[in-house]
């Protein structure tokens, strides 16, 4: 692990989603940090109902790869619950998170919406220093 902890950054599917983890793949390479992708799994997507398709984990790791961050450096975690909480649980350890990383709105963003939900609460409650990743990035 590096000094500066794990770079961590949520991944949902949506093309907002991919462009956060190219982004934070390439912060992470240049901080000589880890990188872990979390997709949070809520009670649809737990049963199989919603009309939502299963997250491909392998998909984000791609992205990271072509980001140019080595695949030993990168983890794929799926964990339960809301995204805003499943990310802020991340946060809280064992391990140091350097920087949470979001894309500005996800597979539910609203058409014309700038910020999606789960950027703003994280803005305002997470722990550690947030990036929000425009939809107008593109690398």
């Amino acid at each position: 692990m590096s000094a500066t902890g794990v770079v961590v950054v949520g991944y949902d599917g949506s093309a907002d989603a991919g462009s956060a983890v190219t982004w934070a793949a390439r912060t992470a390479r240049s901080l000589g940090a880890p990188l872990c992708i979390v997709h949070a799994v809520g009670l649809l997507e737990h049963s199989g109902v919603g009309g939502r398709r299963p997250v491909d984990g392998a998909a984000a790791v791609d992205l990271a790869r072509a980001a140019g961050l080595d695949e030993s450096a990168v983890e794929w975690r799926q964990v339960d619950g809301d995204p805003c909480s499943a990310l802020l649980r991340v946060t809280e350890g064992p391990e140091p998170v350097a920087l949470l990383v979001v894309g500005s709105r996800g597979s539910g963003a609203h058409a014309g919406t700038l910020l999606g939900s789960t950027s703003l609460e994280l803005a305002e409650h997470a722990p550690v220093p947030v990036t929000i990743v425009p939809s107008t990035y593109r690398a």
